[in-house]
Formats: C-alpha cells, structure tokens, sequence
C-alpha cells in the first residue's frame, strides 16, 4: 500500500485514515497538525523562551540555513534545498521556528519568494 500523499511504501497495518485519504504515519501528522510560519502565540513563546534561556535553541540544520542566508543574503527556498542539500518539506519544517523566533522571513520580490534573515 502506498501514502497518497507521498506516494511512500506503506508497511501492513501501518496506515492511517484521513478524510477519506490512507496516509503514512508523517503525512498523517503533517494533515492533523499543519505548520504555521506566522503564528502570534508561537513567535510569542520563542521570543519568551529566548529571553528566559538567554539563547535560543538552534537545531544544526537550522544553523546552517542561517549560515548559508548570512553568506548570500536570500534565497529562493529552490536555491536553499538544493545548496544544503534538503527537501522542501525539511526546509519547511526548519523555516516554521525560524520564523516564530524572528531570525528568517519570507519576502516577495516580482513572482519569487525570497527567504532571507530578519
């Protein structure tokens, strides 16, 4: 059986169902819990974090988007898969808490997004 989605090989007994859809186990949690780039409450809570750690908690992935947007200034999110060597839907999932902690945004230039530091 295969993910709808992803089109992932699904092992027997391993699917889920989700409106009507037979999902892997990461498409079904991507379904019932969709990122947020601009979500209040969660820029609020990492700037909160921020300030009571000190610091904020970087993942290594996400140092290297922010060294690689520190070195070219933007980037398409093509340009910066395809640099670091990642899916989109990985950089997805790292630009989410980027953006919550104001070090990346988004910025339209023409027809292309750009992402680039705060």
């Amino acid at each position: 059986m295969r993910c709808q989605r992803c089109a992932q090989e699904i092992e027997a007994g391993e699917e889920r169902e989700y409106h009507g859809q037979i999902l892997c186990e990461d498409c079904y949690i991507d379904a019932l819990s969709p990122l947020k780039t601009c979500d209040p409450w969660a820029v609020h809570s990492a700037k909160k974090l921020e300030q009571v750690s000190g610091t904020g908690s970087l993942t290594e992935l996400q140092t290297r988007i922010l060294n690689y947007l520190r070195e070219q200034g933007k980037a398409t999110p093509e340009d910066l898969c395809r640099a670091l060597g990642i899916t989109p839907k990985e950089l997805e999932r790292e630009f989410a808490p980027l953006r919550h902690m104001e070090k990346v945004r988004g910025e339209k230039a023409g027809d292309k997004v750009f992402l680039r530091l705060w």
